[in-house]
């Protein structure tokens, strides 16, 4: 009984989090630029991975498998 009240704390902490973390991203459209065809190529563009968005998408991938193994978890927990 512990446990689970210990995996349901850390549930509700990933799920604040992770909408958190959706929130604060920016939008993936590229908006009136893709009208005139033209890429964003620039260095920023390149290089996402290092920068903090990039850390950002990383973060929501890791934190959305957790959700998911979380919720499989207390699920199976329930019985």
């Amino acid at each position: 009984m512990v446990i689970r009240t210990i995996i349901t704390i850390v549930f509700i902490v990933v799920c604040v989090a992770l909408s958190a973390l959706v929130l604060m991203q920016e939008g993936k459209a590229d908006g009136l630029g893709a009208i005139s065809g033209s890429t964003s190529d620039t260095y920023w563009s390149k290089n996402k991975g290092r920068s903090m968005e990039g850390v950002m998408i990383k973060l929501t991938a890791v934190l959305s498998a957790a959700f998911v193994v979380l919720a499989l978890v207390l699920n199976l927990t329930l019985f």
